[in-house]
């Protein structure tokens, strides 16, 4: 099956440079994507956006390039919840990739079980309008009950204006939440406002994780992480170091590779690992965001 890209599709950055900063050792990518390819997994009809193909083999590739030990590799939203090219992913990684996957109340026990012998550990809810269609709350419920026994977690997707709304209810969730990009923070907004500091109290009061990823979606002023510059985004810098400050055995890192609907710039994915140092200024708490934590949260079996 043929598909056409959606009108400004940035492809990924095909080039990456070789990062200065040098990952430790078993460092783990906890938020990637594959994409298609749309002729062997068909993207969803209902998606809303149709993107370049980002294959397991380009993704094993940038792994290696980066450092990378393991990955975790997040359902896309245009695939629905058609999870057939994310479990293939991870089948293919063996040991060194986990999934997040997308599903739906109708799931039967046995797709569950499917699932998690494949690798799958979680799935996502997206409370981003513009990506998905909104989901009722009862039905996520019913979602959170039935994963809950197989020890998974929630991955959560919203805006950061948006917590107030949702956050009685994420509190409600019978599991472990890990929210993806900081919440998406407004890095306009004064760090120490009541929006922040809201999502702060939020990640400090439930059972929360937080991925200190996508600077380059949250950036307002930059410079991007693009010519070889290593002090990129800079106004994200403050908000990511809080979060890892605050609560370093609760974060997690990762490339958002292949960087869907970015409409700026597309990253180069080796400056995005240099930029791991501002965030997360000693080796302590690289080792922790890097590694400790997402072995912790994936494979539990393999640290205990």
């Amino acid at each position: 099956m043929t598909f056409t890209k959606s009108e400004g599709w940035l492809d990924w950055y095909a080039d990456p440079s070789t990062p200065r900063f040098v990952l430790p050792a078993g460092a783990v990518d906890a938020h990637c994507h594959v994409f298609g390819p749309g002729d062997e997994f068909p993207y969803a009809p209902e998606r809303k956006y149709t993107p370049c193909d980002a294959s397991r083999t380009q993704l094993f590739a940038l792994r290696d390039h980066l450092g990378v030990s393991r990955n975790v590799i997040v359902q896309a939203t245009c695939h629905g919840a058609d999870n057939r090219a994310m479990v293939d992913a991870v089948r293919a990684a063996s040991a060194r990739a986990r999934g997040i996957a997308t599903v739906r109340p109708d799931v039967t026990d046995a797709q569950l079980r499917e699932l998690d012998a494949a690798g799958v550990r979680g799935v996502r809810f997206n409370f981003l309008k513009r990506l998905v269609d909104t989901s009722p709350k009862d039905d996520l419920a019913v979602i959170a009950a039935r994963i809950a026994p197989l020890g998974w977690h929630i991955v959560i997707y919203f805006e950061a204006a948006d917590l107030p709304e949702l956050a009685d209810f994420f509190a409600t969730l019978p599991t472990p939440l890990v929210v993806d990009h900081m919440g998406r923070p407004d890095v306009t907004a004064p760090l120490d406002g009541p929006e922040f500091t809201g999502f702060l109290r939020f990640t400090e009061h439930n059972d929360v994780w937080v991925k200190v990823s996508c600077p380059e979606r949250l950036s307002v002023s930059g410079p991007p992480a693009l010519h070889g510059e290593r002090d990129a985004y800079r106004d994200v810098v403050p908000f990511a170091r809080r979060v890892v400050e605050e609560f370093p055995d609760r974060v997690l890192w990762g490339t958002d590779w292949p960087h869907p609907n970015l409409t700026d710039h597309m990253p180069d994915d080796g400056l995005l690992v240099d930029h791991i140092p501002h965030i997360a200024p000693t080796a302590e708490l690289q080792q922790q965001l890097l590694v400790s934590n997402p072995m912790r949260l994936y494979w539990p079996d393999e640290t205990s």
